[in-house]
């Protein structure tokens, strides 16, 4: 009855406004609907007045903290909340039940009573030893003896572990009917079923229209414009065109325009010993990794250096291979260079040969001289573009047949335009700035950047963009 909770611990939510109240139950009032707290604490402070009293209208949840029977002074703690009836709905029958009642059922009990779950489904659980048989039952001690031996042994395992097993969990689990309640079709359709935007923006609509752009690994999330691939065009195009590895269009030009575009680079600074500096250096580089690049030049293979023979005349396409020569010198590579010894060179031939006499090279000036044995490289700076009766100089030919008798490929340096011939037959063809209309006898065509800005291509005519991209020397082929 109402008497039977008295004394009890209660926390008593009333809501925000008034707040959670702690205490001990003084008085019941059912007819008025009416409970009164000793002691009270509102919100965790205690309360200046010994006691507060609470209409059912204002309780939100009650909580039982601590029962206490007023027959047999048992105790129980508990924090689950209970209903309260509201004025209205008070009905005598629905009386709140005794302690005795409460402590009468175990804990796994009362937990397992779920509303609306079968007994079948309860699964076989640990009950509260000494709160669950009362109180005057007392806990069989471990000495089977005194307590009854195996009598008392056999109670405590059929009270702990005697319930019946589920028949349940004798049942495979029905994945298939678990996985049919997952509509994958739908939630794949909805992922697969976002679609790209024209304009590449992110729809901005409902939440059920919301979809994100997919991008695959090898497309660039920002908008990209479209190649240009001839970004270079030249008043007078040449009768050949070349593409690179990436496909920008090159197109040849004259020997007369090419003429023209470095004198004029001259007037602006780029002097000749500027651009045979160059070309030495971008025609060193592109040997080198002929030669076998890092897979044989290393401090482990020594014994076994490259041989290059290098083949000049004495003209400005002479002038560049003397420094290329220099520069494999300098990269621990044997450089034989052959140059006749004329009365009268140019001054930057001159000043070439000054340099290269500094390195470990070796300079022939007659065809005797040159190895008998097949060289690693032959370099072929023999010819000019305009002076071509070299061609019918003794020196001259001696050269072309050595070079053509050796078995050693040949890399040509800046050869003359198509229709004047090459006595030696390329593999490689390096041309400067812009290529020239060649011959297939020239071989692989390369082309090389030798620093000539792109205002000085348009002063000349030329709509020019580089097509280097992070390279000074690029293969070219036929478009």
């Amino acid at each position: 009855m109402a008497a039977d909770w008295l004394g009890s611990q209660v926390s008593i939510n009333c809501g925000e406004t008034l707040g959670v109240y702690q205490g001990e139950v003084s008085s019941v009032d059912q007819s008025s609907q009416t409970i009164s707290l000793r002691q009270p604490f509102h919100n965790g402070v205690k309360c200046p007045v010994p006691e507060v009293t609470f209409s059912a209208m204002d309780i939100k949840e009650l909580k039982l903290l601590h029962i206490v029977s007023s027959k047999d002074g048992m105790g129980l703690k508990s924090s689950a909340p209970v209903a309260v009836p509201r004025q209205g709905d008070y009905n005598t029958s629905e009386t709140l039940a005794s302690p005795q009642q409460q402590c009468s059922k175990s804990f796994g009990d009362k937990h397992l009573e779920v509303p609306g779950q079968p007994k079948a489904f309860r699964r076989r659980h640990n009950s509260w030893s000494s709160s669950s048989r009362g109180a005057n039952q007392v806990t069989p001690k471990k000495n089977g003896v005194k307590n009854g031996g195996v009598g008392q042994r056999q109670h405590r395992d059929d009270e702990c572990f005697g319930d019946d097993v589920d028949d349940r969990l004798d049942m495979d689990f029905d994945f298939e009917g678990n996985l049919a309640l997952f509509d994958k079709a739908a939630v794949f359709s909805q992922i697969n079923g976002s679609d790209r935007r024209g304009n590449g923006a992110r729809s901005r609509g409902t939440p059920q229209d919301h979809t994100t752009l997919q991008y695959r690994h090898d497309e660039n999330i920002l908008q990209a414009r479209p190649v240009v691939y001839r970004q270079i065009a030249v008043p007078q195009p040449g009768p050949q065109e070349y593409c690179t590895d990436s496909g920008l269009v090159v197109p040849s030009i004259s020997y007369e325009l090419r003429t023209r575009l470095l004198s004029v680079a001259e007037r602006h600074g780029l002097s000749l010993e500027r651009r045979l500096e160059m070309t030495g250096v971008c025609a060193s580089q592109m040997a080198l990794t002929l030669l076998g690049g890092p897979n044989r030049l290393t401090p482990k293979n020594v014994h076994q250096r490259p041989t290059v023979a290098v083949l000049c005349g004495p003209h400005v396409q002479g002038a560049q291979g003397i420094s290329c020569g220099r520069h494999l010198a300098n990269h621990e590579v044997e450089v034989i260079l052959f140059l006749p010894n004329f009365v009268k060179m140019l001054d930057a031939v001159a000043g070439e040969l000054t340099l290269y006499g500094k390195t470990e090279g070796k300079h022939v000036s007659s065809i005797k001289e040159l190895p008998d044995s097949p060289v690693d490289l032959i370099i072929n700076c023999l010819d000019c573009h305009e002076n071509t009766f070299l061609m019918d100089q003794p020196w001259y030919r001696a050269a072309a047949d050595w070079a053509n008798q050796n078995r050693a490929p040949v890399l040509s340096l800046d050869p003359p335009v198509g229709g004047q011939g090459q006595a030696v037959e390329a593999k490689w063809t390096l041309s400067l700035a812009l290529p020239l209309p060649l011959t297939e006898g020239a071989g692989r065509v390369y082309l090389c950047d030798i620093g000539v800005p792109r205002q000085v291509f348009q002063e000349v005519g030329i709509e020019y963009h580089s097509p280097f991209g992070c390279k000074f020397v690029v293969p070219l082929h036929s478009a």
